[in-house]
């Protein structure tokens, strides 16, 4: 066992961080034997003939900087478990502090969500997962997509109502929603050149770039939905470009949007804007 982790490091040192390594060691591990990483290292098993053949399959696609999440087509998200391949973005951290500042705000039982671009279902089926008696709407523009989506949500044991639906062309609005909640693209072409090339490479552009000249463009789409199908108390939520922060603000203000607030991550970085319904409702609805 020791053997083929000083195999994996001596592999992949070229091309990673010793960081970044011990963590794809865990995860080569426990995928190729389905058993946890401790145990196999107390049990100091050898790899078979065909764990070595399926080991080295990964280190090649490693090399080539495919995502780890890809090779073993698994993630978590918020400690839940998701299918991922090429047709959908893979679920970042700071994804998981946009669902936890929903989370946090939002305990009220039988709220209507909507997720525009929902991708893997992330946030949608982690919000169907921890908000009770909750009604979850997600779309997306991609059959591909959404038969993922529809895959993790049954994995993870949650309804979700998913649609098949382009923003940019039409959208229904035969439902009101007390969330709705989006990490659209928005990532600018012009800023390519400082992604990682397994982003670059391997993860969906329709998911991740937006034109240099409309760097809102789905923003301003997303807002002009929830005019018409936000409820009169409900709250708007996105993930945004970092740099991005106060032009968003300013957007949803000038739209009428209420309560317009911007939030850092971790890493203090703008990441998310909150806004309210523009029009509040008076009575107890």
């Amino acid at each position: 066992m020791q053997k083929a982790i000083a195999h994996i490091k001596e592999s992949l040192k070229a091309h990673y961080p010793e960081s970044e390594i011990s963590g794809f060691t865990r995860i080569i591990v426990e995928h190729i034997t389905k058993e946890s990483y401790t145990r196999y290292l107390l049990d100091n098993k050898p790899f078979s003939v065909e764990q070595e053949k399926q080991l080295e399959s990964i280190l090649e696609r490693l090399r080539t900087y495919e995502p780890i999440q890809h090779i073993t087509e698994d993630t978590e998200f918020l400690g839940l478990p998701f299918f991922v391949n090429k047709n959908v973005l893979i679920p970042r951290p700071e994804t998981e502090e946009l669902v936890e500042l929903i989370l946090n705000e939002n305990k009220e039982f039988g709220l209507r969500v909507l997720d525009i671009g929902t991708g893997s279902g992330a946030i949608a089926i982690a919000l169907a997962k921890h908000l009770k008696n909750t009604e979850v709407t997600a779309w997306d523009f991609s059959h591909k997509v959404l038969d993922i989506a529809v895959f993790n949500s049954k994995i993870n044991s949650v309804d979700v109502s998913f649609r098949l639906v382009d923003v940019l062309k039409d959208f229904p609005t035969d439902r009101q929603y007390d969330i709705i909640v989006s990490n659209p693209p928005y990532i600018l072409e012009n800023e390519k050149s400082t992604m990682d090339k397994n982003v670059l490479d391997y993860e969906p552009h329709s998911a991740l770039f937006v034109p240099d000249s409309s760097p809102l463009l789905f923003y301003e789409r997303i807002a002009d939905i929830a005019l018409q199908v936000l409820s009169a108390n409900g709250k708007l939520y996105f993930e945004i470009n970092q740099a991005k922060g106060n032009e968003t603000v300013e957007m949803l203000e000038s739209k009428g949007f209420r309560n317009v607030s911007l939030h850092k991550d971790l890493s203090q970085n703008d990441r998310m804007v909150k806004a309210a319904s523009p029009n509040p409702s008076t009575g107890g609805g």
